[in-house]
């Protein structure tokens, strides 16, 4: 993430923290108020100030460095039919970094798609966020689904997400915006009233959190854009989380002098992968471990109709050169119960997932059409070290 990107999204948009703005390089460090002399100074707390429980921001707290790759496509998300011999290929792949907040809605349209071939079984082909989603709803409406993924959760690259609800992160290109909009207005719209039962279950699956957006320049002035990026589609004609508010000095603890809180849903992804695979499995759906090299290996398979839920692997299965992959790097800290709130600046970001905080450092380029998955654990240290000294320098009392 950008510093354009960051500013949009904690002061104008729903989604504060963007999963698909993971970072390969680490931020620049944190100013000190000291070098903005026109910044309003901090008042001291109020008595009704808001408390937060501090995190226990230390590198030997790391527990693991996660790399994946977003698969942005230019024109948004790929659910269309295809022919393939004898068979039907619904492609269901390419949401850049909002595959999990879309998933329902997206599989929703790929289920219509299956519907109209009159099949009464199915065959999924991956088991990441959308192969999950697809493979449920279709056993929901009463086909017998069987998915082939040559690795199940949580080796899949959408277990490595950030797990905010990021519907319109990176979807597509600002110039194939306006096609989408209807559409991608209808999967946001089925994916988070799908959510909403998703709430209060056993581990949490999904929840609400309020965040902190922290910054150093007023809200709403986006800095230049990255040499190396495109623009982005924005989708703002409905809005699922509330908005965002300022906070005034002296009614909280940071350091910075402008904070926005904002409010939005998170997935903590090991439970709910844990709770799709449970309810497809108990519902008598089936999984082969299986890796395929060319879209003729399909042909074999008994189903006559199969869901290509592959998503960054489409490029390679069906050399789909569209999808462009978007590198992102996280940390993960031993989980802390008592820090239920995340934070957004400028230079890196906090989710406190339930099975561990996750930080990421947020950089200006290098992540677009970077494919490379090797983890660079000094990157992660370094924002590690940039979430301690926030904490080192926030007021108490």
């Amino acid at each position: 993430m950008h510093r354009r990107e960051f500013l949009r999204q904690a002061g104008v948009t729903a989604t504060v923290a963007s999963a698909a703005a993971l970072s390969a390089c680490a931020g620049q460090p944190l100013r000190s108020l000291a070098a903005l002399p026109n910044a309003p100074r901090p008042a001291r707390l109020r008595a009704d100030a808001i408390e937060l429980a501090p995190v226990r921001a230390q590198v030997e707290r790391i527990t693991g460095v996660y790399v994946c790759t977003r698969p942005f496509r230019a024109a948004g998300p790929r659910i269309e039919t295809e022919r393939l011999g004898e068979k039907t290929l619904v492609h269901n792949y390419g949401h850049g970094g909002s595959g999990w907040s879309l998933s329902w809605g997206s599989s929703t349209l790929a289920l219509r798609m299956v519907q109209a071939t009159g099949v009464r079984e199915l065959g999924v082909i991956g088991c990441g966020a959308l192969g999950l989603t697809s493979a449920l709803l279709a056993q929901r409406a009463g086909l017998a689904v069987r998915i082939y993924a040559k690795a199940l959760p949580p080796d899949v690259y959408s277990m490595r997400a950030t797990g905010l609800w990021t519907p319109d992160s990176r979807i597509c290109d600002a110039a194939h915006a306006p096609a989408l909009a209807a559409r991608w207005e209808e999967m946001a719209r089925i994916s988070f009233g799908s959510y909403q039962s998703l709430l209060g279950l056993p581990g949490q699956p999904v929840e609400w959190i309020d965040g902190y957006g922290l910054s150093e320049q007023p809200f709403g002035h986006p800095g230049p854009p990255v040499a190396d990026e495109p623009e982005y589609g924005e989708f703002r004609q409905v809005r699922f989380t509330p908005h965002a508010v300022e906070l005034p000095p002296g009614s909280h603890p940071f350091p910075q002098p402008y904070v926005r809180r904002y409010t939005t849903l998170m997935f903590n992804i090991t439970a709910y992968a844990r709770l799709l695979m449970s309810d497809f499995l108990a519902g008598g759906g089936r999984i082969e471990v299986r890796e395929f090299q060319h879209p003729s290996e399909l042909l074999a398979l008994p189903e006559r109709t199969l869901v290509n839920a592959t998503g960054y692997g489409a490029r390679a299965l069906f050399g789909d050169d569209s999808v462009i992959p978007v590198r992102g790097q996280t940390a993960r800290l031993i989980p802390q119960p008592e820090v239920n709130y995340g934070i957004s600046t400028e230079h890196f970001s906090m989710v406190p997932r339930r099975d561990g905080l996750l930080v990421q450092a947020y950089g200006d380029s290098g992540n677009f059409n970077n494919s490379d998955i090797t983890p660079d654990r000094a990157v992660s240290e370094a924002a590690v070290r940039q979430l301690a000294d926030l904490y080192a320098r926030m007021r108490v009392g």
